[in-house]
């Protein structure tokens, strides 16, 4: 790649984004470093469509650092729910701690910096230094690594730690000097509007006459898929427990794994018997039970097979389940003020306002 060839390149991506590139989106509106963090952080696994909302009323209630640092893990997580991978969540809380305690508040200006907080790598460190203050920094993301590695003709599957640093080393040969920012922002627009996962639109992409994938028809192999594998299955059943005045018992995760930290539904093996499971936790015997529809979530490494029980007690709400703050007895209005997994949150809205099944009494 000669330096002429290089310079087409990242003017022909920068043409680009002058004409066609997105530039209203709701963190390029007054871009600071915070806001782009935020964003980069939410735009993990997730799309733009689904972010901006998100974001929206993030910022609302986390204009700052600061406040983020100080928000209650609950009203952070009740924000986040939906989203999925919530260990982003808490890795943005925890970097907001340490930016409150060991940079007082201000937000770091330089990449070794910014790559100690937790969550942080290099691709979005890049990205929060381009984006809001037009630093040199290379930027990795999924869309551009797509662009890269048909642009260039780098096979092999970008996991690969060989494959990573070849795209890695095209992406810092081709930023600029100048316009960074843009060009960055340039580069993840092409992957996401033009260099798309599945029909790319080739006939309308800037460097599409020097593409090794467009001129070897080679778009569908590049860049190479993540090698085939066999997800694992797991089942588990939930319990909607709900007490005489209509409450529902929740339960929170523990800090790790799955879910870490969410409120959820009582969780026990699918072959368990309900009926013990209230007899020996809450030491009252429910009236009714019944089994509702269940479902399958997929998370990245396995897929959960939900099965559901319900259940209804004549207790009344301070009558069982409140183990030391783990436990919580909740109305309809409480769900969303917590955080609780988009699965676990369909399954309550599906209840029927709340009122119990056909199913008879227990005997």
């Amino acid at each position: 790649m000669t330096a002429r060839s290089v310079k087409w390149f990242s003017e022909a991506v920068l043409d680009w984004f002058e004409r066609n590139g997105r530039k209203d989106l709701p963190w390029q509106r007054e871009p600071s470093p915070y806001r782009v963090w935020v964003s980069e952080i939410m735009l993990q696994q997730t799309q733009v469509s689904v972010a901006a909302p998100y974001f929206e009323r993030f910022l609302e209630r986390f204009p700052t650092v600061s406040d983020l640092a100080e928000a209650p893990e609950d009203s952070l997580m009740a924000l986040w729910s939906g989203l999925g991978y919530y260990a982003r969540a808490r890795n943005l809380q925890r970097a907001a701690r340490l930016i409150r305690d060991r940079h007082a508040g201000a937000f770091p200006s330089t990449i070794e910096a910014l790559l100690a907080l937790p969550g942080i790598g290099r691709s979005t460190a890049g990205a929060i230094l381009s984006l809001a203050s037009d630093q040199r920094h290379p930027i990795l993301d999924g869309n551009v690594k797509r662009v890269l590695a048909r642009a260039f003709g780098v096979a092999g599957w970008p996991g690969q730690k060989a494959v990573l640093d070849e795209l890695w080393a095209l992406a810092e040969r081709l930023t600029p000097k100048t316009r960074v920012g843009a060009y960055n922002q340039g580069m993840m627009d092409l992957g996401a509007t033009l260099c798309t996962r599945h029909a790319p639109a080739c006939d309308r992409c800037p460097v599409s006459e020097q593409c090794v994938a467009r001129l070897g028809n080679r778009q569908a192999e590049l860049p190479t898929p993540r090698p085939r594998r066999t997800i694992p299955e797991r089942a588990t059943l939930m319990l909607i427990l709900v007490n005489s005045s209509g409450e529902t018992l929740l339960e929170r995760r523990p800090k790790s794994g799955i879910w870490g930290g969410l409120w959820s539904l009582p969780e026990i093996p699918p072959a368990a018997d309900p009926l013990d499971w209230c007899l020996v936790q809450l030491g009252v015997r429910p009236r009714r039970v019944e089994m509702r529809a269940g479902r399958r979530h997929t998370f990245t490494h396995f897929r959960l097979d939900i099965r559901v029980a319900y259940l209804e007690l004549d207790t009344p709400p301070d009558g069982v389940g409140d183990d030391a703050g783990s436990r919580r007895w909740l109305c309809r209005a409480d769900l969303d003020t917590l955080g609780i997994p988009a699965p676990v949150k369909s399954i309550l809205d599906a209840l029927p306002g709340g009122h119990p099944g056909q199913q008879g009494d227990v005997s």
